[in-house]
């Protein structure tokens, strides 16, 4: 018995070594090739999935997103919710960490930053008072709309909301004008120094180095849920036109320009997000052996290409697809190449 498994050993061996001269790497448990569909979180014709943050903290993805629900009574909540996962693919419940209230309807996380010994998440409100299913009327946010932080030791506990002045102290918060999308990124060249972008004629941005005082910088033309990362000594700027993801850059936040083509992935193919791609964000996971990859979430309306109140409230689903170059994109069953 013995004798017969240790003869074994060559032949595992030579066999390991043809894969290994087929493939070009070793059989490995690659989550990204164990995802066998584009979804993440399957919206339904009660639930919306939408504006995924994410962020990757020892070895768990924490993805935050929009989560919009039809009560029983036709009644219309937003809210921020969060789900974790090791993998990709098996994922826990969805956490509300918002209130229910329309008032404020805090949703469109932007995502989570590490700032002294604590996480700092930013959102939004997205006030709809009285807003129901059945009215079959599309309605936004209203002017009331501001973005705010809220704060955690532990990323399970979150603090009450706090509102960003982005315009400045001096600013009233009913003077602020309406503005969604948040999103948090230091500076690539001064430590400390913390950028603000968030939707408001374009997008806009104000900088801060305490996170409470802080000094409207300008704006540039682009979509909404706008991402940014740092790459190649430039800022790089991921944004939602009205269909798609566009891609920018900049070397110091002035000037910018139009990158790539626009991002629609295996949209042509996708009923689930037909209406509209959107909401893309992207974290660099290339130096994490597992993954190696930039990898994107985003958020797809569908079925059906009008622009209603189902594909808005309803049926919208978080999807995945990840980048060696941020150029070529691809996601399970290959069916997206751009």
């Amino acid at each position: 018995m013995n004798a017969s498994h240790n003869q074994s050993r060559p032949i595992c061996s030579i066999v390991l070594l043809l894969i290994v001269m087929v493939c070009g790497c070793l059989p490995s448990g690659d989550p990204l090739s164990q995802l066998d569909s584009p979804i993440l979180f399957q919206g339904d014709d009660s639930l919306a999935f939408r504006d995924p943050a994410v962020l990757y903290h020892e070895k768990t993805f924490y993805l935050f997103y929009t989560l919009t629900e039809t009560e029983p009574d036709d009644s219309l909540f937003w809210y921020t919710a969060v789900s974790k996962s090791e993998d990709l693919k098996h994922w826990t419940e969805p956490g509300r960490i918002t209130p229910r209230d329309q008032n404020l309807n805090f949703s469109s996380p932007g995502n989570v930053v590490r700032f002294g010994d604590e996480w700092i998440l930013c959102l939004q409100t997205y006030p709809i008072p009285g807003y129901t299913r059945s009215s079959g009327e599309l309605r936004y946010g209203t002017g009331d709309s501001r973005i705010w932080i809220m704060r955690s030791k532990d990323l399970e506990q979150w603090s009450e909301p706090v509102l960003l002045k982005v315009k400045g102290n001096d600013v009233a918060r009913e003077d602020m004008g309406r503005m969604i999308d948040p999103y948090l990124i230091e500076d690539k060249d001064e430590a400390g120094k913390w950028w603000c972008f968030y939707k408001q004629n374009g997008v806009s941005y104000s900088w801060s180095h305490d996170l409470e005082n802080w000094t409207f910088s300008g704006r540039t033309q682009s979509g909404e849920n706008v991402c940014v990362l740092t790459d190649q000594d430039e800022y790089l700027l991921f944004h939602s036109p009205q269909n798609g993801i566009g891609v920018k850059r900049s070397p110091d936040l002035i000037n910018w320009r139009d990158v790539g083509d626009l991002i629609t992935l295996g949209q042509e193919e996708w009923p689930w997000a037909e209406r509209r791609l959107t909401a893309g964000v992207v974290l660099d996971m290339r130096h994490e052996k597992a993954f190696g990859k930039y990898i994107m979430f985003y958020h797809g309306e569908g079925p059906g290409k009008e622009n209603s109140i189902d594909t808005f409230v309803a049926n919208c689903s978080i999807g995945i697809a990840w980048s060696d170059d941020l150029v070529t994109w691809d996601c399970p069953g290959n069916a997206g190449s751009k």
